[in-house]
């Protein structure tokens, strides 16, 4: 699927360079395209995130069921497993794309307490997840729940720059078992990041890149290493009419690659 994927998005800008070029100038304006999700899309997400994490509640409770349906000999084997849940670009909702996509990897050797010691590691995102976490800080802490804030990058032919907070919670079936919850609170768009004319985009004026994230992690330590799980639902701006043949795959990569590079990036670390 990934490979099509890319086959595809390659044949486009072969064939039409400038027609994308100016297609993603046209997207790029904030004028064209709602600056903030409507309330009936953002019911709509916080209703099948809700789903969502009654079905990991009810994985986390058994050792047994606590990842989902993983293919546990192809991630021994060093393959990462990517699907995506929703059908095409996205789940379509009133003015606004739900994503959902889940990830597995094997780590030989790995250990379920250095993993949990690696996801509260904040201060150590921007090295861990270069490129695409730039600054990364803690706000509140108390026990297992944190209050985070972090600059991330996202360079998928357009480069955005957001600032994001997060609330993130983790618990434990057992010291082998565990997971963790981060949904996001806030993500503004930056504009000119890095310069002196560097400042947060209003709510007028923003380009709907990315509404809302969650972020849920399982793991469990067994064969010798740890299994890690992770699914991402996130909230986008839908793509305007006429436009899905030439923006959809482009929509469609930004979680997909962002996921992959997380479980590479998470892997090698622990892998250190």
């Amino acid at each position: 699927m990934k490979r099509r994927k890319q086959n595809r998005c390659k044949s486009l800008v072969a064939a039409s360079p400038l027609l994308l070029s100016g297609l993603l100038l046209l997207l790029a304006r904030p004028a064209l395209v709602q600056a903030q999700p409507t309330p009936a899309a953002t019911a709509a997400f916080d209703s099948y995130v809700a789903r969502v994490e009654t079905q990991l509640d009810e994985q986390h409770r058994s050792a047994g069921s606590f990842l989902g349906a993983v293919d546990f000999a192809r991630l021994r084997q060093g393959d990462l497993i990517i699907d995506q849940l929703t059908t095409g670009a996205g789940a379509e909702l009133p003015g606004a794309l739900l994503h959902d996509w889940r990830g597995a990897a094997f780590i030989a050797g790995g250990r379920a307490a250095d993993f949990e010691r690696l996801l509260k590691n904040f201060d150590a995102y921007p090295r861990v997840y270069s490129p695409q976490v730039l600054t990364s800080r803690v706000l509140e802490h108390d026990g297992d729940h944190f209050q985070t804030t972090m600059r991330i990058r996202q360079k998928h032919v357009l480069t955005v720059v957001m600032d994001t907070s997060y609330d993130v919670t983790f618990g434990r079936l057992d010291a082998k078992h565990g997971y963790s919850t981060t949904r996001s609170t806030k993500i503004a768009e930056i504009d000119a990041p890095g310069t002196g004319r560097e400042r947060a985009l209003g709510s007028g004026e923003e380009h709907g890149f990315l509404w809302r994230m969650n972020t849920y992690w399982s793991y469990e330590e067994r064969d010798g290493g740890l299994y890690i799980e992770i699914e991402s639902v996130s909230l986008s701006r839908s793509i305007p009419v006429g436009l899905g043949w030439a923006i959809g795959p482009f929509i469609e990569s930004v979680p997909s690659d962002s996921l992959e590079f997380t479980l590479r990036a998470t892997r090698d670390a622990l892998r250190r």
